[in-house]
């Protein structure tokens, strides 16, 4: 398991937030999208590793990891685009020994643990499972083999990141999985709705799937992020 994750430092995180949460606002709340995202990990029988957007973020990073308890071996990313960081994220993993690897964002702190432990199930007989997130893109990606042209011609931050690689994996003949859809949160009306979740989530008493980013909502007007 392969998470991506930035330090949560003011001004270079979440800046879609900023113009509503403000810059440590935005910080603050990322941290705890990791937080929670690490903490979810923890419930899984997999190794965990994670990649630090850049070198200057690892003392962050291994900050979150020690707040969260999450055993975890911390890399960096390496790769001009993301298609070639998640290539060599995913070379890397394979390289330790592993026969499949799973790549999640930190930007979805309410993603359901059954999707990811799903996922990690459907590499067993699938080439490739993918997460589609509602913006067109996907919140996870599953190979069992690092295969570069997968990930070529994509244009990256669009809302085509999904349809044009389940277009290059069908000309590439893989066998492919879809997990059902999640919603990263990039911008403040994303944000409104995963409060919008969560509420509906303590109103019934059921268990709330991200407790550190709750609390930090909690806290927040409700005017600041809609």
């Amino acid at each position: 398991m392969i998470a991506f994750a930035r330090a949560p430092a003011a001004g270079r995180t979440k800046t879609r937030l900023i113009p509503a949460l403000g810059p440590e606002g935005a910080a603050q709340l990322y941290r705890c999208f990791l937080l929670d995202t690490l903490e979810a990990l923890r419930e899984l029988p997999v190794d965990v590793i994670v990649a630090a957007a850049e070198p200057d973020e690892l003392e962050a990073i291994s900050a979150a990891l020690r707040d969260s308890a999450c055993a975890a071996d911390l890399t960096v990313q390496s790769g001009a685009v993301l298609g070639d960081r998640i290539a060599n994220a995913l070379r890397d993993a394979f390289a330790r020994g592993h026969r499949a690897a799973v790549v999640i964002g930190t930007d979805a702190p309410d993603l359901p643990v059954a999707f990811i432990s799903r996922a990690v199930e459907l590499t067993a007989d699938h080439d490739l499972v993918l997460g589609p997130c509602t913006d067109g893109g996907y919140y996870l990606i599953g190979l069992r083999a690092v295969i570069p042209s997968l990930f070529r011609g994509i244009e990256w931050s669009s809302d085509s990141v999904l349809s044009s690689t389940l277009q290059r994996a069908k000309e590439l003949g893989l066998a492919v999985a879809l997990l059902d859809p999640w919603e990263d949160v990039d911008t403040p009306s994303d944000l409104e709705r995963l409060r919008e979740r969560v509420t509906r989530k303590v109103l019934a008493g059921e268990p709330i799937p991200c407790p550190r980013t709750w609390d930090c909502l909690c806290d927040m007007p409700t005017g600041e992020v809609g």
